[in-house]
């Protein structure tokens, strides 16, 4: 009997794309960026010793065959991951033009994107009048805040406390094909935040802007403010059924931990469990426990990402990356026969890079339950034509299994 778990490592890419010449963090192409391989040696030369010492720790993931994959996507070494595969490996390249969340996520899924994102430029104001209009009326309000490109911790500390006085959300974006708007749950209110979404993001999505985010926060100016985990993804629809429809049209049961529910719009989902990444592994675990036979159970795991690739925080990668390793160990120990665990990723986000935006790479692929041996160079899409092989599902994307 089948079951497949498809978890990704948002954002732990291994380097060697080979368009990445085309990708900028600013002015400077993405071309040589390596998120693992780059922490790996950062961590053997000493640079990454605040919270955790040494050479990068990871057994389990390079026993998968994390080291393996990075020689094969890029040819650099990655120090303290050198160890002979037991799992298959291999490195998945993408097609679709982009470097973010939902074109990595649908990719994955058996689906590339089949438009080029719409990007809002990085000027002051940055969104159209016409948009800005149309939110504030949304609102209820004589305008927004905001209207640039920001991070998400520094706008809400530099507008929070204007926010709650005069009442207008505030709204910014980034690199990413992203519409965000922070505001206070307790005064602004979480449900008006969420209506508000709702609301604008038909208008968005037709742009081609592929999420609108809630960003709710509390706190106040003597306090500080801080964003709280109530943050909620209204994402474009995919152009096509992904693997979790196939999955659940066949008669299996889908259950996604994190962000899954939000970038597929909870298409194909039967069962969604968010949290932190801890909470998160935790569920991960609930599931190789409790998931029934030919289910599909797709995690995402976005605090590499979040927390660490866009504020350029070596140490901290490297650590997070070191717990997610050895809460991984007893999860693999418990998968039964005829289950499948693929590891991957959507994007990089290598933090010793220029800027603050994700870089384009390739993406390590990692199975356990297969035996050992390299699967070569495979293309996103085949991520998920081999799980649907392996669950008896019919594929309905271009990709092909590597099994």
């Amino acid at each position: 009997m089948a079951r497949a778990f498809l978890v990704v490592m948002d954002s732990v890419g291994i380097g060697g794309a080979p368009d990445a010449g085309r990708f900028y963090n600013g002015t400077v192409p993405d071309t040589g960026a390596n998120t693992i391989a780059h922490i790996a040696q950062a961590c053997m030369a000493g640079r990454a010793e605040d919270g955790r010492s040494g050479p990068l720790k990871l057994p389990n993931l390079a026993a998968l065959g994390l080291g393996a994959a990075v020689r094969l996507a890029s040819g650099e070494p990655a120090p303290g991951l050198g160890v002979t595969p037991t799992g298959q490996w291999g490195a998945a390249t993408e097609i679709s033009s982009g470097k973010d969340t939902p074109t990595g996520h649908w990719e994955l899924a058996g689906v590339p994107v089949p438009w080029d994102w719409h990007y809002f430029p990085d000027t002051i104001p940055t969104f159209p009048e016409t948009l800005s209009r149309q939110v504030a009326a949304a609102a209820g309000t004589e305008g927004i805040l905001g209207n640039c490109h920001a991070p998400g911790t520094a706008i809400i500390e530099k507008l929070g406390t204007e926010h709650m006085r005069s009442g207008w959300p505030i709204c910014y974006t980034s690199a990413d094909s992203v519409f965000q708007i922070a505001a206070h749950e307790e005064s602004f209110g979480l449900d008006r935040l969420l209506e508000l979404c709702t609301r604008i993001a038909p208008s968005l999505h037709a742009m081609k802007v592929g999420r609108v985010i809630a960003r709710p926060f509390v706190g106040n100016a003597q306090s500080g403010f801080v964003r709280t985990p109530n943050r909620r993804d209204f994402a474009i629809l995919p152009p096509a059924p992904v693997l979790t429809n196939w999955v659940q049209e066949a008669g299996g049961v889908v259950h996604a931990i994190g962000k899954i529910g939000d970038i597929f719009s909870m298409q194909g989902v039967d069962d969604l469990r968010k949290g932190d990444d801890s909470q998160l592994m935790v569920h991960l675990s609930d599931l190789v426990d409790e998931a029934v036979d030919h289910s599909l159970t797709f995690a995402n795991f976005v605090e590499f990402d979040s927390r660490f690739g866009h504020r350029r925080d070596i140490a901290g990668y490297a650590a997070a990356l070191e717990g997610f390793d050895a809460a991984l160990g007893p999860i693999l120990g418990r998968l039964r026969k005829g289950d499948i665990m693929i590891l991957t990723a959507d994007h990089g986000n290598d933090p010793s890079w220029t800027g603050t935006d994700h870089t384009r790479e390739r993406v390590p692929v990692l199975i356990a339950g297969r035996g050992a041996g390299s699967v070569g160079h495979v293309g996103f899409t085949d991520v998920a034509a081999s799980i649907a092989h392996h669950l008896g599902v019919p594929s309905q994307g271009p990709g092909r299994s590597f099994f």
